[in-house]
């Protein structure tokens, strides 16, 4: 199985201003997220960076980075460049790892990517795992996805799905059987998609959600879900999440 790791990182961020080069332990995040991500089989791992500084950064401690576009108007499209920029294959894998997930599990990338070349009918794969909060499985903020009797994504929503009609009644007090499933932000990808999925135009149900991914299915494209046993470690979106990331890693030590 060879595939490479792509890690998107962009200076902007309303949150939490400089994001990928946060302090977590003495180094900057995005070091930490592909340093976990060499973990994993990947054959390569890269930074594609829209900031000389996250180059800089990444340099000082050998990890590999590009510098791509600033006007990117989503990761996907900053993927591609730096694809472009790799001199990569179309057939070639790649998997996507989010540059603020400092705790991100290298089995959870092997997963992705293995998937994705045992499915050829898929261009893409990505991971879940099973709900068990009343409170997540009710919120917005958690992306939810359903799945066909080969684990290939039916919907994804921000809503409650699938909707037990009997027990819902009264509204969401308790969770369905079989559990519902959380869907986990990590895609593998065949190069030669990612180059094409930026060109796709949007598609109705994905400004609806807000759900990239919806843009591929609404195109008539497979997405591969491998189902994990365990939910994934915290990602860093606020200052509040980057103070409970440290202090994780303090426990850990």
């Amino acid at each position: 199985m060879t595939f490479v790791v792509l890690i998107p990182a962009r200076m902007a961020s309303s949150r939490l201003p400089n994001k990928p080069l946060a302090d977590i332990a003495g180094l900057p995040m995005v070091v930490r997220v592909a340093q976990r991500a060499q973990l994993s089989g990947a054959s390569r791992v890269v930074v594609a960076a829209d900031d000389a500084r996250i180059v800089a950064a990444c340099q000082d401690h050998d990890i590999e980075a590009v510098l791509t576009r600033v006007d990117h108007p989503s990761g996907s499209d900053r993927l591609a460049e730096a694809c472009d920029l790799l001199g990569l294959a179309d057939t070639d894998v790649v998997v996507n790892v989010q540059g603020d997930e400092p705790l991100i599990d290298p089995a959870s990338i092997d997963a992705a990517a293995q998937l994705l070349q045992t499915r050829s009918d898929c261009s893409m794969s990505t991971l879940a795992h099973a709900i068990d909060s009343v409170e997540e499985f009710a919120s917005p903020n958690v992306v939810k996805v359903v799945l066909d009797a080969r684990n290939t994504a039916l919907y994804f929503s921000r809503a409650p799905i699938a909707w037990w009609r009997d027990g819902f009644a009264q509204g969401v007090t308790a969770l369905p059987t079989p559990a519902p499933l959380r869907h986990v932000g990590l895609y593998g990808y065949r190069v030669g998609f990612l180059r094409e999925f930026p060109k796709l135009a949007q598609a109705p149900i994905e400004v609806t959600e807000s759900l990239e991914q919806l843009r591929a299915m609404w195109h008539g494209h497979r997405i591969a879900v491998h189902v994990s046993d365990h939910s994934p470690g915290p990602g860093v979106d606020t200052p509040e999440d980057l103070a409970r990331v440290k202090a994780l890693l303090r426990h850990a030590a």
